[in-house]
């Protein structure tokens, strides 16, 4: 690796950091200036930005036939999203977790990604269903804008007419210093994804495994940066519903356009259709009993949430080197690690319902 290499991956990060800190700031700002719900501008404005990554990636990769790093990107990055963001982020603070995510936008992400492997299993994304789902994520977006405006409207009324915001300059500074934030998430996880898909080629990884892992993590720094650094700054609906947000639009909007202009439909790879597929559903359908529990991601779950993303990222180490521990490592983790944490989220969901029913 060249020191242009080096240098470019440095900056990369910086702008990051730089880029999380201004999206970050700007949204809690423009919020409170339109009364708006922190959370639903982390659904929406946040989520769609961070996510613009995997768009242009996996676009790019559909108009070049790299199917395999277009899906992947997108399969690789919910997973990562959930297991590591969330985990980073609640080990760090204990995230609170707003009822709406429990009643709609958890269950729409469990339903998106259902859809995406069922469209799958013909080991195909055609384009008409790409596009419809595409019509999904527009959808979704105008219930979440007209939510957002009740919520304002709920607000002002209830605050009196002498608080509604007055300041015309502050909503627009807020959505530039957004958009300056958006673009430099953008440039800096290019950056540091043209210089990861460079070393894993030359080092012979299979493009799947380069989409599920490399150009995942990538592609998802943005979403890494904004929520851990609006949990540390005491925005915790931004940074779950980034989250959230961020894997919706990625199922609905970055698959359903790929699938769409890719010239004969987004073809899936067998080991993503029966491997990879399922563990980004199983680990969608786990955020509900989790989120549920207290509507709270404490920090031992946090803890919980990076160990299962360190043993996916294992086991796709161990496959595709063929590694002799493969067999023993799943077998671990098929008969001990998956039941005994099935059983520790089923008793936290009882002594959760159980608790509401008494109070």
């Amino acid at each position: 690796m060249d020191v242009a290499t080096l240098l470019q991956f440095g900056l990369g990060i910086v702008l990051l950091i730089v880029g999380a800190e201004a999206l970050v700031r700007g949204s809690a700002r423009l919020a409170a200036a339109l009364g708006v719900p922190p959370l639903i501008v982390g659904l929406t404005v946040v989520a769609f930005g961070t996510s613009s990554p995997e768009i242009v990636v996996s676009i790019q990769a559909a108009f070049t036939d790299r199917a395999d790093i277009a899906l992947g990107n997108v399969i690789g990055s919910n997973i990562f999203n959930v297991l590591f963001i969330l985990g980073v982020s609640a080990t760090v603070v204990p995230l609170v977790v707003a009822q709406q995510l429990v009643r709609l936008d958890v269950p729409i992400m469990i339903a998106a990604s259902a859809a995406v492997y069922l469209a799958a299993l013909d080991h195909i994304i055609t384009a008409i269903e790409g596009l419809l789902l595409f019509t999904g994520i527009v959808v979704y977006t105008i219930v979440l804008i007209r939510q957002s405006r009740r919520d304002a409207n709920a607000a002002r009324l209830a605050a009196g007419p002498e608080t509604q915001p007055t300041n015309g300059g502050r909503p627009l500074a807020s959505a530039g210093l957004i958009m300056t934030g958006l673009l430099m998430l953008f440039l800096g996880s290019r950056w540091l994804v043209n210089g990861a898909v460079d070393i894993a080629t030359a080092l012979g990884v299979s493009q799947l495994i380069i989409g599920l892992t490399i150009v995942a993590i990538g592609t998802s720094l943005p979403e890494v940066a904004t929520s851990v650094v609006a949990g540390l700054r005491g925005q915790r609906d931004i940074a779950v519903g980034n989250v959230v947000g961020s894997n919706v639009y990625n199922i609905l909007m970055v698959v359903g356009l790929a699938s769409f202009f890719a010239p004969t439909g987004l073809s899936v790879a067998p080991a993503a259709l029966n491997f990879d597929l399922p563990v980004m559903l199983a680990v969608a359908v786990a955020c509900l009993p989790i989120f549920f529990a207290g509507h709270v991601i404490r920090r031992w779950e946090g803890v919980m949430f990076l160990g299962y993303w360190m043993a996916y990222t294992l086991f796709l180490i161990l496959d595709a080197s063929d590694h002799d521990a493969l067999p023993e490592f799943s077998l671990v983790m098929s008969l001990f690690v998956i039941p005994l944490t099935v059983i520790t989220i089923a008793v936290l969901l009882y002594r959760t319902v159980r608790a509401g029913r008494a109070a």
